[in-house]
Order: C-alpha cells, then structure tokens, then sequence
C-alpha cells in the first residue's frame, strides 16, 4: 500500500472530543497544563472515528494534529484505547506557536512529496479555508460546534 493515497486526519474536534476540557482555556489566565492533561479523556466522536474507518482500508493513515509533540504518547494511547488504525502521527514541535493554518499547510506540503494527498479533515474553519485555497481537498468535520476558545488556541495562541 505505499503507493496509496494519503487520507488526513485532524485529532482534536474530528475523533476527539475536547469539549470538556475548554472551559480551562476559555478564559484569562488560561491554563494550558490542566487543558493538555485532561487530553486522555477524550470522549470519542463517533462521526470521525467511522470516516477514518471508512479510509483506513485503501489509504495510508496520517495523523496531522496542532497538539504538541509532547502529548505523543498520550494521543497514541488514545488511539489504541478508541480502537483507532496506527497511521503516521504529525505533531506540533513544542516551541512551535504558529497559527494551526500555517502549521498544517507547511506539514501537508511536505506530505505530498511523499505521494498523492486524497482528503483532509479538519475542523477549523480557518485551516479549511487556507487549505482549500492552496488547491487541497479538504473536508471541514463538522459534526461539533466550533467554539470559539478552541479557534484561539488554534489559530492565535498556537497551542492546539
């Protein structure tokens, strides 16, 4: 299967739910430490987690999430225990505070010298919108409300 193409998975708001761990973000002083640790209790979004099973079978499975790479053995956890295929797992490098759109575009557009890129999803409007514009198929996951303290940490304060 090393010619197939590449299907994208988001982590956070596309198989996992991160509603509850929000309100620790939401507000000033954000706290950040309590945000990320509550990160294994994750409820899983059954919408997401079936469209990646929809994939898995004739696609290589690519993981590309805005958490940081320190969470690695945390998400991989996750994965297992939800029942989720092992794909490459792209993570944010620790002191990376780019906006999620400039940080996942950069991420795919190294990806695809590694072959053809089939979807992408995603459930930040603006990384759908910079990526569609870059002539990428990209599917916006929209089966939870996008809250707009999950949009700040993505795209302003760099940290999911």
């Amino acid at each position: 299967m090393s010619d197939a193409p590449f299907a994208v998975f988001d982590v956070d708001g596309v198989v996992a739910d991160v509603r509850h761990r929000l309100r620790h973000v939401a507000r000033r002083p954000k706290n950040w430490a309590a945000f990320f640790a509550a990160a294994d209790r994750d409820p899983p979004l059954p919408e997401g987690i079936e469209l990646v099973h929809r994939y898995a079978p004739d696609h290589r499975l690519v993981w590309l999430t805005g958490r940081p790479e320190w969470l690695r053995p945390v998400t991989e956890r996750w994965f297992a225990a939800h029942g989720l295929p092992a794909g490459r797992l792209l993570m944010r490098p620790d002191d990376d505070r780019r906006p999620a759109r400039d940080f996942k575009l950069g991420q795919l557009r190294r990806l695809a010298r590694d072959g053809v890129i089939a979807v992408i999803v995603d459930d930040d409007p603006a990384v759908v919108k910079r990526l569609r514009a870059e002539g990428l198929p990209v599917r916006l996951a929209d089966w939870v409300p996008y809250e707009r303290s999950l949009r700040q940490a993505q795209e302003r304060d760099g940290r999911t």
